[in-house]
């Protein structure tokens, strides 16, 4: 046998003479090696060594301790490795010999435990050395928070909670006896009260309840929590106190009964964070498991689990009237839902998700009027931001360290951060929004801009050399069409003319047109020959290309990272060229359409279509005015000047297309060159510049229709909007014959580029006459510079009747989403709010011969559909009525809270039978009001 050295030797005579103590000698041995595994949460072997009552009860290979037989004892077994499994695993801590010979001591002794009363778990008995702090330096700041009243401030720090006068600065009180560092201090509503947050890491979890204006403990809450409480919260009635921490449970106790109410077990990582709604019938936790979930109160349940997140969620508030859910953390992101139900489970849609730091955020604060918020961060700055638009006033840079502590008065009108260095500090609120961060506004239209373009006389004009330099380019008047040729390689023509502020002109290229081998470039200078800045596109979400790279043609199935956080008409950048988000992604396998939605992709801000590979990164930007001065946040900002490659709208092929908007009175130059660098005698070119001159042509699809009897037909209007008009386009059908109608006033919306329409014949319409068709006519009407301008469209061309087809559709209501309305005679009519999904019923009447599926498309289902609102939960199948069945419940979801109100004509489509649609149903969009929001 082997000789034990002296020490063990001397420890095992000891153990002889005096057998071990259960909790002052075993459960620390126990502790270090085996609770991990073996406790009443995780049980493996079914084995918890949590009490002395657990451990004797043994587990799935029997008994675990044979009292007075340590040879014989299957854990001592296992400990020495004599049986499998061996303990403590391989890779883990080994416990020494002098350990096993105490464990073996206190089994031949009988493996005497502690009387009933004190078998506690052997967690409670940890024994945490006290270690002397640094008198020097003061204990860094966990927590703060201000009386609603304005006149006291409470400062937490490691073991003590400091009530200061909020005016003087000075300690009055002190809250003493917490058993650790306090991560959580608030006051109540009344300021009678104190709650803090405590305990002790890897032990347990104490809410502490104090009296504010004497200092005394009233009561604590904890009990049976596991480790340290991170958070703890007052009900807005003051009625419950609520506290989480790592080990991962919701706890909410009566404040004045300290009754245990709810115990809830679900998150799968520490929680950070608590708040309540400004009603109190919601709780929401922020946790380490990338989720913030929400909670009602009366009873547990779950509403919804919030996993846009892509990291730990450290701060969780909810803005005062109760509309919105804000959480930030581990991703340096800001994330706001919009809160759309506090008594089902519904769920809440992402209104923003905002990149608003270098580092991890920390903290958040909201101001009692719900006006403002502010972040603090690990990358040691405090940011203010505006709600419910969460756009960045001001930043603190340069904070001495971080700032852990962060509290709004009660007034709004200030802040206090404390700080791990020791420190804290009040700053003032700023009102004022920067104007370095205000986007780039639409440039009004020259107010003597002719209102036709047909009134345009152009001044032809042969280029004439040198003009290769701004110094010789020659003086052109605007309304000039100049003829030249790039004649050599490296060969650039410029020209000089001169504008005043805040005018708009157009710069246009006919080379690719009329054959010419040029590729233009189109770039406006100053004077000197600088390039004149026309924005500047500050990333705010970064992100890149997934599943496949992008031609520079594609309009479809853009498919980025983080598409959740993004929304439609946010700009995205790639490697120099802008787009314009306008579709939803589908399903998990779709992208965003780009604009205008089909065919080749626009693109904005003058930038050039280009390939992007797989992996690319991209942004979403904001653009801003030139010369701003962004506020950093840690992502790229892009300067663009005027310039152009290919016509951005990708009329005209390889020629050029620029507006310019003059920034002030002086001398502009504008050049032209072949992209490649390339030139010869061949590479000739009409460069027309001219006023900028707003309008718009119609384009009508779906002449001719075969209209069957009690069915429609669609048609169809595309726009080209001509010199980036923007504006609002009605169409107006008049004249249609007898037993006919239309779903006009059809509109095209502002920025967008077509709009469907339904011809329907009643049942018992009769043919169309000749003289009728005659009567038919369609308008198109805008307003432009504060003018109505009309455009004569046509007609429908020859309109004949059809018999009844072989399957006819129509939407009903399903009696599941709001109160829909059908007035006698009129269209049925449905009512959606932002954020909202409804429902409806698809239904077919079909022939008896009859039986096929009636499909109604995928992402174009939803016919004319205002901006924003689509047919969701498609499937990869698109929306259709099964063979043999004759109905199909459909959702139209709106998206977020910028839709406009607006009324609108929709209707389904489907190819079956020679395509019939259904008649159009009248949607109503419509924002919820802040009362009937709460």
């Amino acid at each position: 046998m082997k000789t034990l050295p002296l020490f063990f030797s001397l420890l095992v005579a000891t153990a002889a003479a005096a057998a071990p103590d259960f909790h002052a000698d075993v459960a620390p041995i126990f502790r270090d090696y085996c609770i991990g595994c073996h406790n009443n949460d995780e049980f493996d072997g079914e084995l918890s060594l949590e009490t002395f009552a657990d451990l004797m009860r043994g587990g799935e290979s029997g008994e675990a301790i044979m009292p007075g037989k340590s040879a014989d004892s299957f854990l001592i077994r296992t400990v020495t490795k004599e049986e499998k499994p061996r303990m403590p695993p391989k890779k883990e801590p080994q416990p020494t010999e002098a350990e096993i010979a105490v464990l073996k001591a206190w089994v031949d002794a009988g493996a005497k435990g502690p009387e009933p009363s004190k078998d506690v778990s052997i967690l409670s008995t940890l024994i945490v050395p006290e270690i002397a702090a640094d008198t020097g330096v003061p204990e860094p700041v966990s927590a703060t928070d201000f009386s609603k009243d304005g006149r006291w401030m409470a400062v937490a720090r490691y073991g003590v909670v400091e009530i200061l006068d909020a005016s003087s600065r000075k300690v009055v009180r002190r809250l003493e006896g917490h058993p650790g560092k306090v991560n959580a201090v608030h006051f109540s509503s009344d300021g009678n009260e104190i709650l803090t947050a405590s305990g002790i890491t890897g032990l347990s979890g104490v809410a502490t309840l104090w009296d504010a204006k004497s200092g005394a403990k009233i009561r604590e809450y904890g009990d049976g929590s596991r480790d340290i409480f991170y958070d703890a919260e007052f009900s807005p009635d003051g009625h419950l106190v609520a506290a989480a921490g790592y080990d991962r449970v919701v706890r909410i106790w009566g404040k004045e009964t300290g009754k245990d109410l709810q115990t809830i077990d679900v998150h799968n990582g520490a929680i950070f964070d608590l708040a309540f709604s400004p009603d109190g019938k919601i709780l929401a936790s922020a946790s380490g498991d990338q989720t913030v979930k929400l909670w009602r109160v009366s009873d547990g349940e779950r509403l919804d689990t919030l996993n846009q997140p892509q990291d730990e969620q450290y701060a969780v508030t909810f803005t005062p009237d109760g509309r919105f859910v804000l959480a930030a953390g581990g991703d340096n992101r800001i994330r706001m839902w919009r809160l759309v139900s506090k008594d089902k489970p519904r769920l809440n849609p992402m209104v923003h998700a905002r990149f608003a730091h270098e580092g991890e955020i920390v903290r958040l604060a909201v101001a009692p009027d719900g006006k403002t918020l502010v972040s603090s961060s690990a990358d040691e700055t405090l940011k203010v931001w505006t709600l419910p638009s969460l756009e960045v006033i001001s930043v603190h840079k340069g904070q001495p360290d971080l700032a852990a502590a962060l509290s709004i008065s009660a007034d709004g009108k200030a802040f206090m951060v404390g700080r791990m260095d020791g420190s804290i500090e009040r700053f003032e609120l700023d009102d004022e929004v920067g104007s370095a961060m205000k986007p780039v506004a639409k440039a009004s239209s020259n107010p003597e801009a002719p209102q036709s373009r047909d009134l345009i006389a152009l001044t032809k004009v042969a280029e004439a050399e040198p003009n290769n330099s701004p110094a010789e380019a020659p003086a052109i008047a605007m309304s000039s069409q100049i003829e030249g040729v790039i004649s050599k390689a490296g060969d650039e023509d410029l020209f000089r003319f001169q504008a005043k502020a805040g005018e708009e002109w157009v710069f246009e290229v006919n080379a690719a047109r009329m054959k010419s081998p040029l590729d233009s470039k189109l770039e406006i200078l100053d004077a000197q020959g600088e390039p004149v800045e026309r924005v500047k596109l500050q990333a705010v979400r970064d992100s890149w290309f997934t599943f496949r790279g992008k031609d520079s043609d594609t309009s479809n199935d853009f498919r980025v990272q983080y598409w959740m956080e993004m929304d439609l008409n946010d700009y995205l950048y790639a490697n120099g060229e802008v787009v314009r988000l306008w579709l939803y992604p589908r399903g998990p396998d779709s992208g965003f359409n780009v604009y205008p939605g089909t065919g080749k992709r626009y693109t904005y801000f003058g930038t050039t279509p280009l390939a992007h590979p797989l992996g690319e990164p991209c942004y979403i930007v904001k653009p801003l005015p030139p010369n701003a001065e962004p506020i950093a946040n840690g992502l790229p900002v892009y300067t663009l000047y005027y310039e152009n490659d290919d016509d951005p709208q990708r009329r005209w092929d390889a020629d050029s297309f620029l507006i310019f908007t003059a920034p002030a009175d002086g001398d502009y130059v504008v050049r032209l060159r072949d992209v490649r660098g390339q030139g010869g005698p061949e590479f000739k070119y009409a460069l027309t510049a001219r006023p900028r001159m707003e309008d718009f042509k119609v384009t009508l699809k779906g002449m001719n229709p075969t209209v069957n009897a009690g069915s429609g037909k669609e048609f169809s209007f595309t726009v080209e909007r001509l010199d980036d008009f923007a504006g609002e386009i009605r169409i107006d059908v008049s004249g249609l014959p007898k037993g006919f109608h239309s779903s006009s006033p059809i509109v095209i919306e502002n920025e967008q580029f077509g709009a469907e329409g339904v011809i329907f014949a009643k049942a018992d319409a009769p043919a169309p006459t000749a003289e009728e068709l005659k009567q038919v006519k369609l308008t198109a009407t805008a307003l432009i510079r504060g003018q109505e301008v009309r455009h004569e469209i046509g007609d429908l061309g020859k309109i004949q009747l059809g018999p009844r087809a072989k399957v006819t559709v129509e939407i009903v209501a399903d009696g599941e989403s709001g109160q829909p309305k059908q007035e006698p005679g009129g269209p049925l009519e449905l009512t959606i709010h932002p954020g909202e999904t409804i429902s409806a019923i698809v239904r077919a009447h079909r022939a008896k011969d009859f039986k096929e599926q009636v499909p109604f498309g995928k992402e174009d289902s939803g016919r004319n559909l205002p901006f924003g609102v689509f047919v969701d939960n498609i499937g990869l199948s698109g929306l259709l009525i099964l063979a043999g069945q004759d109905e199909r419940q459909f959702f139209l979801t709106a998206g977020p809270d910028w839709l406009p109100d607006t009324t609108r004509l929709f209707h389904l489509k489907t190819t079956s039978a020679g395509v019939q649609t259904t008649r159009p149903v009248l949607l109503h969009v419509k924002k919820k009001d802040t009362v009937a929001a709460r």
